[in-house]
């Protein structure tokens, strides 16, 4: 199985760095906004150390390391123009595996229509949303091998026109009796193409308009279809030290989109008596970001866990984002 697992990973991570074509060519793109505030703080780097009932938007194998009942949620303000939440649930059945549901929304407030006749608005307005709804099922297929899978229904919304789709991310995590070693693969968001459709896609059409006396004919505008943001991701995850009081932990993940570039995420975790948490993460080959950092904390309460996690994401021109995480485990 470590060999198997060994060349998989030497041959994807090749593949990987071969030239896309397809530069940009996939919509629903909320669904590869990073919606933890600990994976993003950590770069991303996330699929070997994916542990909680966050791993359900990263890698769904992950889900197998919830030890009893645990909930997330987070929330982002997208480039100080759109609102990201996230919430998640999981729940471990024990034998029969570990259970979970998502939800992703990802909206802008009212905007004033405006038109060439009515610049300064018409008084009407229009929003925008995004949707992502799934359920996921993980389990441990030997004592250091688990899989997971998510199926997910996604829905946009322009105005009145909607697109409305379902997708797949599975994911798989191994272990090796070194150093926590965790060798991890994802595929997320593998599902068919979209395409918007709605009222104010109907019209009238005039034939000819040299001749005034032709009749308006019925009609209706055609959208094209397209992808979604079909995502491969193989990466590591392991223990740089152990100690008593104060650990470290970093993860290498390798990342090919079916609409950028090949990217490589680099990230590290410093804990101190398991409650203060220091993370930093780097992306390589991004147009618009390189470094994110964070911080967490938790604190016990009752039979409970209160998770709190915070990540600052660096960009080059568009505005830094600020993301909050919570977390209770049960």
């Amino acid at each position: 199985m470590k060999n198997i697992l060994f060349i998989s990973l030497v041959v994807f991570s090749n593949y990987i760095f071969a030239q896309n074509p397809n530069l940009g060519t996939s919509g629903a793109q909320f669904l590869q906004i990073p919606v933890s505030a600990k994976a993003e703080a950590m770069g991303n780097a996330i699929v070997g150390l994916a542990d909680d009932a966050s791993t359900v938007f990263y890698n769904p194998a992950g889900l197998t390391k919830v030890n009893n009942f645990e909930v997330f949620f987070s929330y982002a303000n997208w480039f100080d123009l759109f609102d990201l939440n996230a919430a998640s649930v999981a729940y471990n059945l024990g034998d029969f595996g570990t259970i979970g549901a998502n939800v992703i929304m990802f909206s802008t407030g009212k905007i004033e229509i405006t038109t060439e006749q009515q610049p300064n608005g018409t008084g009407r307005y229009f929003d925008a949303s995004d949707l992502a709804l799934g359920v996921t099922y993980a389990k441990y297929l030997t004592d250091r091998f688990s899989v997971g899978l998510t199926v997910k229904y996604v829905n946009q919304q322009i105005w009145n026109e909607t697109a409305n789709g379902f997708a797949f991310d599975i994911g798989t995590q191994y272990l090796i009796d070194f150093q926590n070693l965790t060798i991890a693969m994802s595929m997320t968001n593998f599902g068919g193409d979209m395409k918007f459709d709605g009222p104010d896609l109907a019209i009238t059409h005039l034939k000819n308009d040299n001749f005034p006396l032709s009749r308006l004919t019925p009609a209706r505008l055609q959208t094209n279809e397209y992808p979604l943001p079909l995502h491969f991701q193989v990466g590591i995850g392991f223990d740089v030290y152990q100690g008593e009081f104060f650990k470290v932990r970093s993860g290498i993940d390798a990342t090919h989109p079916n609409d950028n570039k090949e990217r490589v995420h680099f990230g590290t975790e410093i804990s101190f008596f398991d409650r203060i948490y220091l993370r930093g993460g780097y992306k390589y080959n991004y147009d618009d970001q390189k470094f994110s950092f964070g911080a967490g904390a938790n604190v016990p309460l009752a039979d409970s866990f209160v998770y709190f996690d915070y990540a600052y994401s660096v960009y080059d021109i568009l505005p830094s984002v600020h993301r909050i995480s919570l977390k209770i485990t049960m």
